[in-house]
């Protein structure tokens, strides 16, 4: 299947456009003029738009499709921001080449945002009874203070999440829980064993039970679509010199949970490894996992326009859990994608046209 020259150039826009997260790089210049782009392309494509700040200088866009009446509402989502651009020679000049479109935040998802544009302008001329509504969030890639601030603004019956699940019906996913530990010691010169207290030292032991942990948390019960969760170290740092008793160690290391899993049972866990090592636990930030049913009507209607009733689960964190949490029934489904936070991604240009013809088939059964 070929993709319609008008979805492959509206990527291409998109992908042009800077929209690297300022909270992941310095510089990055963020959603404004992206929302901007987003924002008159589907006002002149006949969409009731809004845009609001999700915080000072990240915008999100709500385009609404408004449907005649009495229909179900759908709700389109993706994200605008991307990651940094480090290693990239080009990184805003998409190239197609061999059936893909190459460029930062091609399928991480700018592709995905061209599709469901496309099919809230389709549902525009096609006046169906519910409102198809065409979110692009801020910030998905750090806090998803987009999709926090959407979720208080906007409804729907349904929601599908165009996130790149190489066209799996995704209706799981993992959460994470965000720690920090820290260790104390006593400063004090390198020939001072009497006074100083090494911090990185007392360390040491924490890092050995997170990496049994996780080896326990590996060989334990699966969840279906998911297997087990994780846990690992990420960060670490302390001391000053070379000659010196580091007075402080700090680590930042993320726990992976699965539905069944919460903050607390985190917490729990590592409260009881650091028993006795005079660490401080504290977790600054969580977000939760995932799960949704077979059985939902966005999920039976994808499998009818697919021609299967597969479904999957994908590792990574998206915000379709911010979605459900609000109380819409929300799937996660989109193409085919390589690379992503690479130095080479690329999204493949037939699948991203099946999503696209399949968000709009689900679109005209849900809100017909």
């Amino acid at each position: 299947m070929a993709a319609d020259p008008t979805l492959i150039e509206l990527t291409g826009r998109l992908v042009a456009i800077d929209s690297t997260n300022p909270d992941l790089v310095a510089d990055g210049k963020g959603e404004v003029e992206i929302a901007a782009f987003v924002a008159d392309w589907l006002r002149d494509a006949g969409l009731e738009v809004e845009v609001h700040e999700a915080a000072p200088g990240r915008p999100n866009v709500v385009g609404i499709a408004r449907g005649t009446g009495s229909g179900a509402s759908l709700l389109l989502n993706a994200h605008m921001d991307t990651v940094g651009v480090a290693g990239m020679d080009a990184p805003f000049t998409p190239v197609v080449q061999d059936g893909r479109l190459h460029g930062r935040g091609a399928g991480d998802m700018k592709g995905s945002l061209a599709a469901i544009m496309l099919v809230g302008a389709a549902a525009v001329r096609e006046r169906l009874r519910g409102d198809v509504i065409v979110t692009a969030v801020a910030d998905e890639e750090v806090g998803s203070i987009g999709t926090e601030d959407l979720v208080r603004r906007v409804t729907a019956s349904a929601a599908i999440v165009s996130e790149p699940t190489e066209e799996v019906v995704a209706i799981a996913h993992k959460g994470f829980v965000a720690f920090e530990i820290e260790t104390e010691g006593v400063a004090a010169h390198g020939s001072r064993p009497d006074v100083g207290v090494d911090a990185i030292a007392a360390m040491g032991p924490v890092l050995t039970g997170i990496a049994e942990l996780d080896e326990r948390l590996r060989a334990g019960p699966r969840h279906p679509l998911l297997g087990t969760g994780s846990l690992h170290a990420s960060v670490i740092a302390g001391g000053q010199e070379y000659s010196s008793y580091p007075a402080a160690c700090r680590l930042e290391g993320e726990r992976r949970i699965v539905p069944g899993e919460t903050v607390e049972t985190t917490r729990g866990e590592l409260e009881e490894l650091t028993a006795g090592t005079g660490a401080a636990v504290r977790i600054p930030f969580s977000r939760s996992p995932f799960e949704t049913s077979a059985d939902a009507d966005v999920v039976r209607a994808l499998h009818r326009h697919l021609g299967h009733e597969d479904v999957g689960g994908v590792a990574f964190w998206a915000d379709s859990a911010l979605l459900a949490d609000a109380g819409i029934p929300t799937v996660v489904f989109g193409p085919v994608v390589g690379a992503i936070h690479g130095v080479d991604e690329w999204i493949d240009l037939a699948s991203l046209q099946r999503c696209h013809d399949t968000y709009l088939a689900v679109a005209r059964e849900l809100c017909a």
